[in-house]
């Protein structure tokens, strides 16, 4: 999934950039609203999450010509606070509206449920309940740890690449993570004695991948 998101802040685009990448988006950024629609037709995108405030162009401005031309879905930031205003915001086209401050993983999961990716995934014998975060297999709960689900859901968004320790480290301890990159391989060995040694494969000197097909 290809999201745009587009704030005249860079921070904020720093951030979100970070929380998005990490649940397996492909994260475009524009810092105003000429930008942002130049990015959302180049890049096809599949949801735009705009900020209402953006020079050249506003967020409703950029959400009301991508309506106007097709389907795909809007989320408008926005630090105003009138009820008014989210009203505005969904006439003009917006599929939803979410309030300055708010934290990224409330953003997340919003952004989840308007792509319908909100409940889980499967690949093979194995399920992934995104809600109750966990992994069954054959119906079969795992019982896998925080970071076992999260690496495991790393695997199946970038499935068909293979992805290095210091990737994985990144996507699922973070980008503050410091510590060895051998815990990967720990992880990694306790995650396969559950959901089976064949699923993940080891590309010895590169790193690790489940196949791109789930048949």
């Amino acid at each position: 999934m290809r999201i745009l998101i587009a704030d005249d802040e860079q921070d904020m685009l720093r951030i979100l950039t970070a929380y998005f990448q990490k649940e397996g988006y492909e994260v475009f950024t524009a810092g105003n609203g000429e930008e942002a629609l130049a990015v959302f037709y180049r890049e096809k995108i599949d949801l735009a999450i705009l900020d209402w405030m953006m020079p050249k162009l506003s967020g409703l401005e950029v959400c009301r010509e991508i309506k106007e031309r097709s389907d795909k879905k809007v989320l408008i930031l926005t630090a105003k606070s009138e009820e008014e205003d989210e009203l505005k915001a969904l006439h003009t086209g917006a599929d939803e509206f979410i309030r300055k401050p708010f934290h990224p993983k409330i953003l997340v999961l919003r952004a989840k449920k308007l792509l319908g990716d909100e409940k889980g995934q499967r690949y093979k014998t194995i399920r992934i309940d995104m809600e109750g975060s966990k992994i069954y297999k054959n119906d079969t709960d795992l019982q896998v740890t925080k970071t076992e689900f999260e690496l495991m859901c790393c695997f199946i968004r970038h499935k068909g690449h293979i992805l290095t320790r210091h990737q994985l480290l990144d996507l699922v301890w973070g980008l503050d993570y410091f510590g060895d990159e051998r815990t990967v391989d720990t992880h990694v060995r306790r995650l396969r004695e559950k959901v089976g040694g064949d699923l993940i494969k080891t590309y010895r000197g590169l790193g690790y991948s489940v196949e791109a097909s789930d048949e």
